[in-house]
């Protein structure tokens, strides 16, 4: 039954979310980004994304500022996720290795939504894994949700009370730039050469 209604409520908070978007950032097509938008909603992150702090892989409390000093590819998940994360975050991966064969520097970030769990070893040593670049990022229950909340992302985790619970979460990666913040979104369905040709573009027009 849990894998039945796990897939659902992420369709519906995926569509929630996605709504949201529309509604609150329909003004950013004719922005600089303009020619590079695939979606809607895509360049203006005056409601979406923001100011956070958080806890890295060392145990240091860390800014927003702090870690997106280039472009930046934003995941929300956790450590402990079966399959959809780590496909999405190895993804990730790939693309800022091609975005290096061009010249373009991108760093990838994974930011839990499982604190609990997932400690600053723990996230350390999965964004690590997954790249060198990889930024793992924590905190307490109360700064994870800020981040969460400011990025407008979804997440309920199962009963806790069962050491194995599984977290339902959105599962939207963020491109955003130290100048101008959110940029864009790219949904779990984009392949890593199309999301490299997408922020090719975000990065060559900034």
């Amino acid at each position: 039954m849990t894998r039945i209604i796990a897939p659902v409520a992420a369709l519906v908070a995926a569509l929630f979310v996605a709504a949201t978007f529309w509604f609150s950032n329909r003004g950013g097509e004719d922005g600089a980004f303009a020619q590079c938008n695939a979606t809607q909603i895509a360049g203006d992150g005056n409601s979406i994304g923001g100011p956070f702090e958080l806890v890295n892989a060392a145990g240091e409390t860390v800014t927003d500022v702090d870690v997106i000093t280039e472009p930046s590819l934003i995941y929300f998940g956790y450590t402990f996720c079966p399959d959809v994360c780590p496909l999405d975050t190895a993804r990730n991966a790939e693309a800022v290795d091609v975005l290096a064969e061009r010249g373009m520097s991108v760093t990838p970030v994974f930011i839990t939504v499982d604190p609990e769990r997932d400690t600053p070893e723990v996230v350390g040593d999965y964004a690590y894994n997954l790249h060198e670049k990889m930024i793992g990022l924590t905190g307490s229950p109360e700064q994870t949700d800020a981040a969460s909340k400011a990025y407008r992302t979804y997440y309920k985790a199962h009963d806790k009370s069962d050491e194995f619970y599984l977290v339902d979460h959105s599962t939207f990666t963020y491109l955003v730039l130290p100048e101008y913040g959110f940029v864009e979104f790219f949904r779990r369905d984009i392949d890593a050469d199309t999301m490299a040709d997408r922020v090719s573009c975000f990065v060559e027009n900034a």
